[in-house]
């Protein structure tokens, strides 16, 4: 249970209907099963004790009364057992019978939940049999002891802070008014659902829609357990779709008609996060008090199986992917051309280098002007030599700006910043911050110039990840009039131009652009190697951005902690890094997060595009002077 992770389970077992001898049988079986594979949470399908298809024999005081022998029997199996189960059975009580599930730990019976909502139409009549469970919890007695029951109860498990898990049993998350909705405004964080729902064509979509939209709404993990093999009789066929899904996200989910346990590792702490950070979840506070029952579990470190996409920000799904590209480029577009509408300038002025986000940001001008019915001649193209140009970036820039139809403008600063590095008596053999910096500023000064001459705007090019990272010159690079990147990381950039290269206008831009997304990330601000190769790589000296990346990723949206990243880090990227090279960058990753933040405070606009951004006037609001002292020691 090591960072909030905790391993659940949704379980069909083979059923007899109507013999609950043999079924119990199978659910000790399966249920063992599920605590060998290190679940804590197991569920069981509704009414699985009987079977849900027992139609009149539900009137029959012998089947009542074998239900309830079993579920005895299943409560002493679990003895010496740490995992809370959730088994489905009919229970009669004050004269009537109801839906339940029993929640069973450790050879203990701790509660009954009784299913609220009864259906009665179409192939469904339990009207028949059952009477609708109430939101108020009472004792019952149960084999001579008093037992809770009600829909009110919630166990809280102490081996994860805020693990605290309700039920609702099949119907009750069909309707509007789901006890989903009040048990996670009670406080919580899984919601369990015992359930026998019969296939017919199109169901099995819907309910997987239904099941995910109750745990996104609710921002919780929802365990769906559902009646399979054995359980369809007369008209009635079922599936077994058993799913676990997280704050809309599903994990794992079996395949229709397939009886056994599916298993998945959910995160409490990923949960807390979202609800914390959405702060209209729980406004509406739930309606009455709960009765909780403590339930303990021993800690113990979850050997986690989930996958870690090792690039959170781009869909390793084709079609997705590029369905992302196309968006984000709509995104950026849009917002450029909405500047443009405002301000009414004339031309867009751009830097191009020959580098991935010079070229992205003329492709989004480019794509900018043609909605607004602007010519692309009236986009500057601006390359500026200076000691670190190479012929290889140099000719790129070149042939980019020709391919998308922009005016290109070409201004060397060698003697300008030679002029000034001599204005403050610095050797310009001594290739130093001073060195490299005056070449940016004088860069952003050119631009800036060439914008006013124009009734221009300078375009800004710098991505989500410099900016993380600081990786960018003070009032040089750092400064635009519009940067159409700044919500782009670093891997995203690069999809986005091989998703531009693959869609390209014409073969000559297709080429240049295959070349760029070769060409390694460099500010080309040193000179070149002796054979005329770029000296200075990006990568070499602040770390592979795919890490960073991660990194950002899981610290922002998530808001997890430096050793959770690590961990994370170790099983997305297992068989790339090792640990060692992992945990030397991520903390030069927080070192320099927490001291750039000041470049970070004063950024240019420019378009948010996804759930993790860094805008000062938006989504991250940091003070420059914060300490990372906390997030280094938790490293060490």
């Amino acid at each position: 249970m090591k960072d909030g992770f905790v391993r659940v389970a949704a379980v069909t077992p083979k059923i007899t209907v109507a013999d609950p001898d043999a079924n119990i049988a199978e659910i000790e079986a399966k249920f063992d099963e599920a605590a060998d594979k290190g679940a804590k949470i197991i569920v069981f399908p509704e009414l699985c004790i009987t079977g849900y298809t027992c139609g009149d024999l539900f009137l029959q005081d012998t089947l009542i009364k074998k239900a309830v022998s079993a579920l005895d029997m299943f409560i002493r199996h679990t003895k010496g057992q740490e995992a809370l189960a959730f088994v489905g059975l009919p229970l009669r009580s004050g004269g009537k019978l109801y839906n339940t599930a029993a929640a069973v730990q450790n050879g203990n019976l701790l509660a009954f939940i009784p299913k609220r909502f009864i259906p009665n139409y179409s192939e469904f009549y339990e009207e028949r049999h059952f009477t609708p469970g109430t939101k108020e919890v009472r004792d019952i007695c149960f084999d001579g002891k008093q037992v809770p029951f009600g829909s009110r109860i919630m166990f809280d498990i102490d081996c994860v802070e805020e693990l605290s898990v309700c039920a609702e049993i099949c119907e009750d998350v069909w309707v509007a008014d789901a006890p989903s909705n009040e048990h996670a405004l009670a406080g919580a964080t899984v919601i369990v659902n015992l359930s026998a729902s019969d296939e017919v064509v199109g169901k099995g979509q819907y309910r997987e829609q239904l099941v995910g939209m109750a745990s996104a709404k609710t921002v919780s993990a929802y365990i769906y357990a559902d009646a399979g093999d054995g359980e369809s009789s007369t008209d009635l066929v079922f599936g077994a779709q058993n799913m676990i899904a997280e704050n809309g996200v599903m994990l794992a989910e079996s395949g229709l008609f397939e009886t056994g346990v599916t298993c998945a590792d959910i995160d409490i702490q990923r949960l807390m996060h979202d609800r914390q950070r959405m702060n209209t979840f729980g406004q509406e506070k739930a309606e009455a008090e709960y009765v909780h029952i403590p339930v303990h579990i021993a800690a113990c470190e979850t050997a986690v199986k989930r996958a870690f996409d090792p690039k959170p920000f781009v869909p390793s799904d084709e079609k997705k992917r590029r369905e992302r590209c196309e968006e984000i480029f709509a995104i950026q577009s849009r917002g450029l051309k909405k500047r443009f509408e405002h301000t009414h300038c004339d031309t867009a002025v751009i830097g191009v280098s020959g580098g991935l986000d010079s070229t992205l940001a003329l492709l989004v001008a480019a794509r900018a002007f043609d909605l607004l019915g602007i010519k692309r001649e009236n986009i500057i193209a601006v390359t500026l030599p200076c000691y670190g140009t190479t012929e290889r970036t140099h000719s790129n820039a070149l042939e980019l700006a020709k391919s998308l139809g922009a005016t290109l403008k070409e201004v060397n600063i060698k003697e300008a910043v030679g002029i000034h590095l001599r204005d403050i008596g610095h050797d310009p053999e001594v290739h130093d911050v001073t060195y490299e910096n005056s070449q940016a500023r004088e860069r952003t000064q050119v631009l800036m110039d060439i914008a006013n001459q124009s009734n221009g705007l300078v375009i800004g090019t710098g991505d989500m990840s410099e900016l993380a990272l600081g990786w960018a010159t003070y009032n040089g690079d750092h400064m635009s009039m519009y940067g159409v990147n700044a919500g782009v990381p670093k891997t995203l950039v690069r999809h986005l131009v091989r998703y531009c290269a693959e869609t390209a206008e014409n073969d000559d831009l297709r080429a240049v652009l295959l070349d760029v997304l070769d060409t390694p990330v460099s500010p080309e601000l040193l000179p070149p190697t002796a054979d005329g190769m770029i000296s200075q790589k990006t990568e070499d000296l602040v770390g592979p951005y795919e890490l960073h990346d991660f990194f950002l990723y899981y610290m922002l949206r998530w808001g997890f902690g430096p050793s959770k990243i690590l961990r994370l880090a170790g099983i997305a990227f297992d068989g790339v890094y090792d640990e060692g090279v992992i945990l030397k960058w991520l903390k030069k990753f927080y070192y320099r997060f927490f001291a750039q933040q000041f470049k970070r405070s004063c950024l240019p606009d420019g378009p948010k595009v996804g759930s993790v951004a860094l805008s000062p006037r938006g989504d991250f609001r940091m003070p420059s002077d914060a300490s990372v002292s906390a997030w280094i020691k938790e490293l060490e």
